[in-house]
């Protein structure tokens, strides 16, 4: 450690030690990697709110479900992305009309078409979330841990400054502060990293928790209709 009076942010950074550099260079890069998780996470959950409030709003306007299936499907081939909720209403119009063509000719067993289309929405349902929560664990690693490893740069410049001060003969204000300071921006750093972090998994996780609500209402409300034209 380098004792100097210069106490600009860059001098500080750069006249720590390696492992106080380490610490923040770390940091640094975990930030960067949150805020990118951050913004693709943010610009993916808003896609996929607008995306089920226009799929909804087509089913409920009493639209036949043949031709909103075809029509989903059509969209699909044509490699258009379609919304989360698509998905889940495409499997399970899907495999309910499979298991139509198979009881052709046969008495239709409701129970049998039902639990087939029920089955291909969770599971297409379980899709969506887990491409929906993708990342939210990264999030939450560094909005727990990064405060630490900061402190533990902290407590490590400290711990160079005062063993710098064993070979000086009077220990002033001037010798030690810049050592201190040093190592507080480590904290400083792995605040910054911290706090972006915990903030958006906490927005992040509500608004993924009112998409499944969403989801899993829509897929009980089509269960219904299906059981209505089952019969």
């Amino acid at each position: 450690m380098t004792v100097t009076q210069d106490m600009s942010f860059i001098s500080l950074i750069t006249n720590a030690s390696v492992i106080v550099q380490l610490v923040m260079a770390l940091l640094v890069l975990v930030s960067a990697m949150s805020w990118t998780y951050i913004f693709r996470k943010l610009f993916a959950i808003r896609g996929a709110t607008s995306q089920t409030t226009a799929f909804e709003n087509a089913f409920w306007s009493g639209a036949n479900l043949n031709a909103l299936y075809e029509e989903v499907s059509s969209s699909r081939r044509r490699n258009v992305r379609n919304g989360a909720l698509e998905r889940i209403f495409e499997a399970g119009m899907e495999e309910y009309r499979k298991a139509r063509v198979s009881f052709t000719g046969k008495d239709v067993d409701t129970s049998a078409l039902l639990d087939g289309a029920r089955r291909a929405m969770r599971a297409a349902y379980q899709r969506e979330m887990d491409a929906l929560e993708s990342h939210l664990a990264f999030l939450a690693s560094v909005g727990s841990v990064s405060p630490y490893v900061g402190l533990f740069g902290t407590v490590w410049g400290i711990m160079n400054s005062f063993r710098g001060l064993a070979n000086v003969q009077q220990a002033t204000l001037a010798a030690v502060a810049p050592g201190i300071a040093e190592a507080l921006v480590a904290t400083a750093i792995g605040l910054f990293a911290a706090i972006p972090a915990v903030v958006a998994y906490n927005r992040f996780s509500h608004d993924i928790d009112r998409l499944a609500i969403r989801f899993e209402s829509f897929i009980e409300e089509f269960s219904n209709i299906l059981h209505r034209q089952a019969r």
